[in-house]
């Protein structure tokens, strides 16, 4: 993270729009809403990431880089800046220095719990001031909350959509009691924009999956979600081979059996291992090599995982396990679906898209095999993309509309609802006044133009996370697992 002063953390227009608004308002509230869906099979978003954000940003980040700083120091960054790149005397300098005065973050957020489905249109968290003197400031923390708000909902919402297709395939052809969080991994990190959004993308996937590549996900979970991977499932990675190893040994050995043998025998006698197979030629390795090796699969304490990573990824796993079946058979279920022998497994880590992932488990139980029989990797296509009707919609904001509404201001001691609503603006119409968030027949629906009093009530459920640089309700993973999936996780 960059030493940007956080009051710089902003569009520019949020610098000058302080002295716009109007005189004597004491208080503002602004909502974050899902406006509308562009995805045809998403009309829900999971609610996820609020809590890392106040704790990284309205709490850490701003006490060292605003409020511990020295005023002058602080004062003189933030004019060098913007007399030099918007203007100087354009802006309104005394809101800043007020606000390193009081010495702490004059905000409250109300928010439904993480790891709630929210519906689009229904308001996820509210922000408003707690101090008459800082109206401005909700909305001019408008593009920081924005910014880093939406892509780790997406990605939960992703890793979600996965586990209800893991869930109606594990239901029909596999053990009850079998688990359902280890049976796909993320495999996205080197494919995300950057490294902090790979780690947020894989804390939403970690919501409905326990197997993941990205190993910082861990300690910001800790850090951030109240868990600790020494005394609870948090996330698990796996020993696997790449092309450098295989490629690298064959190069010494001419052959791929005699690396193949020394993992099985030497490296990891006691552990399951993943092994990428089609540096040169997947089915050779499948046809002619196994069962050269069948002594020691066999004798090996663990699974061996056979990796294709090129070629139709649906065509290469199903075949794989076929194949498997035929060399090292196994036993039926109680469901009456063939199981490999636990000593060999399909894996494909490249490729696998939600329609990809259906495909595979549809062909499975179609031709009378457990879908546990392949263990399945998510790249960063999926957190980025989905493809619906031949056609690539990338995700972005737009993906779900969120956007940051103001809808209610005190102005003089008086309430007045605010709202927009463009005559051919659609979905951009806003909410109206402050809302309640309520559950009615098992679905979240909100009942808007209340003034703050009215709204701030025990049956909101948005309720206070945040207030005045304190986080008043932290929320664990584990409980926002339970939530997500109604205590199956």
């Amino acid at each position: 993270m960059n030493k940007t002063n956080p009051m710089l953390l902003i569009d520019y227009y949020k610098a000058v729009h302080a002295e716009m608004l109007p005189e004597k308002i004491t208080k503002s509230v602004s909502y974050f809403t899902p406006r509308m869906s562009r995805i045809a099979r998403w009309d829900k978003v999971v609610m996820f990431g609020l809590q890392g954000f106040i704790k990284t940003y309205l709490i850490d980040y701003f006490n060292k880089e605003f409020f511990e700083r020295p005023f002058e120091n602080v004062i003189a960054e933030y004019k060098r800046v913007l007399d030099h790149t918007l203007g100087e005397g354009v802006y309104g300098i005394e809101k800043i220095e007020k606000l390193h005065r009081l010495g702490y973050l004059p905000i409250e957020i109300v928010a439904l719990p993480e790891g709630t489905r929210v519906p689009v249109h229904v308001p996820m968290f509210g922000i408003t001031n707690t101090h008459p003197d800082f109206a401005w400031l909700p909305q001019a923390l408008e593009s920081l909350i924005s910014a880093e708000s939406w892509h780790p909902m997406i990605a939960a919402t992703v890793g979600y959509t996965y586990r209800e297709i893991v869930n109606r395939y594990y239901d029909l052809t596999c053990d009850d009691g079998l688990e359902k969080a280890r049976a796909l991994g993320a495999f996205d990190f080197r494919g995300e924009e950057c490294t902090e959004s790979a780690i947020k993308a894989g804390a939403g996937w970690c919501l409905s999956f326990l197997n993941t590549a990205t190993v910082p996900v861990v300690p910001y979970l800790e850090q951030l979600y109240c868990c600790d991977c020494t005394k609870e499932p948090v996330a698990f990675g796996s020993p696997s081979t790449e092309h450098a190893v295989m490629c690298s040994n064959y190069a010494v050995d001419g052959d791929e059996i005699t690396f193949l043998r020394r993992l099985l025998t030497e490296i990891y006698p006691n552990a399951s291992v993943s092994v990428v197979l089609d540096s040169y030629d997947y089915w050779n390795v499948i046809d002619n090599i196994l069962p050269q090796l069948k002594e020691e699969i066999l004798s090996h304490n663990g699974c061996m995982l056979m990796r294709g990573d090129s070629g139709d990824c649906v065509e290469v796993v199903t075949k794989t396990v076929f194949k498997l079946w035929e060399e090292f058979g196994g036993t039926i279920n109680s469901k009456g679906y063939k199981v490999l022998n636990p000593h060999v497994k399909a894996i494909y880590g490249d490729s696998i898209t939600v329609q990809r992932c259906e495909q595979i488990y549809n062909i499975l139980e179609k031709n009378g095999f457990a879908c546990s029989n392949v263990a399945l990797g998510v790249g960063s296509f999926s957190f980025q993309c989905i493809e619906e009707d031949g056609i690539l919609k990338p995700f972005t904001r737009d993906t779900f509309s969120s956007c940051i509404k103001a809808t209610y201001c005190e102005i003089d001691g008086k309430p007045y609802p605010i709202f927009k609503d463009p005559k051919d603006g659609g979905f951009k119409k806003s909410q109206k006044g402050c809302c309640i968030v309520s559950e009615e027949n098992g679905e979240l629906q909100y009942r808007d133009e209340l003034n703050w009093e009215e709204a701030v009530s025990d049956g909101n459920l948005l309720q206070t996370v945040f207030k005045d640089g304190v986080l008043i309700k932290e929320q664990s993973l584990s409980e926002i697992r339970n939530r997500l999936h109604e205590g199956a996780f």
